[in-house]
């Protein structure tokens, strides 16, 4: 009986051991697999934020790089824009002082010869400003008076501030000559072979 006994209590601990050593190895491989995912889980979380951390990088860069090249188109054209603006200044100046001087009446003078010389041309006009044709009248009577036995006329006309114009066809066709005019045609004359002097500076 005591055998029995004895026997029926180391069947009941073998079975409590099995029993706790199994509970115990599937507590482990639990804890094992929770443990694998959480580092999975961390891994998977760590490689989302270095991702967005480069892609938000690389944002900056580019927004950088783009607004450097922006500001840098900026500055070129601003310069270009200057640059053009000191040769029209420049132009202006140098027309200016030719129409203020003695040689704006022989100026005059060549512009009404090469003109009255053309068959189809019956009568010219000659027009300056009052300024212009009280100053310089003198000695465009003396240069042109043949010419104004011809049909050619001196008229004022203050629309515009230096220079002169020449009309045909009774005042129907206009070539102008004024200061405003012969500077806007050297400036644009000019302008595309400055450019072309800036791009080669680059």
């Amino acid at each position: 009986m005591e055998i029995q006994l004895q026997e029926l209590i180391d069947q009941i601990k073998k079975d409590g051991v099995e029993t706790a050593e199994a509970q115990a190895a599937a507590i482990l491989e639990t804890a094992k697999a929770d443990a694998e995912k959480i580092i999975s889980d961390a891994q998977a979380q760590a490689d989302k934020i270095i991702a967005n951390a480069k892609n938000e990088n690389e944002k900056i860069v580019k927004s950088g790089e783009d607004a450097i090249r922006q500001a840098g188109r900026n500055l070129l054209i601003s310069f270009r824009e200057s640059v053009t603006r000191e040769l029209k200044a420049i132009v202006g100046n140098n027309v200016n002082a030719v129409y203020s001087s003695d040689d704006f009446a022989k100026l005059i003078i060549n512009a009404v010869e090469c003109w009255s010389d053309k068959p189809e041309v019956e009568e010219l006009s000659v027009i300056l400003n009052s300024n212009d044709l009280a100053k310089f009248e003198n000695a465009l009577l003396a240069e042109l008076k043949t010419k104004m036995l011809g049909g050619v006329t001196l008229r004022a006309n203050d629309n515009f501030d230096g220079g002169f114009r020449i009309a045909t066809d009774n005042g129907t066709v206009y070539y102008d000559y004024s200061a405003e005019a012969v500077t806007d045609m050297l400036s644009n004359y000019l302008s595309p072979k400055v450019t072309a002097l800036l791009k080669e500076a680059e």
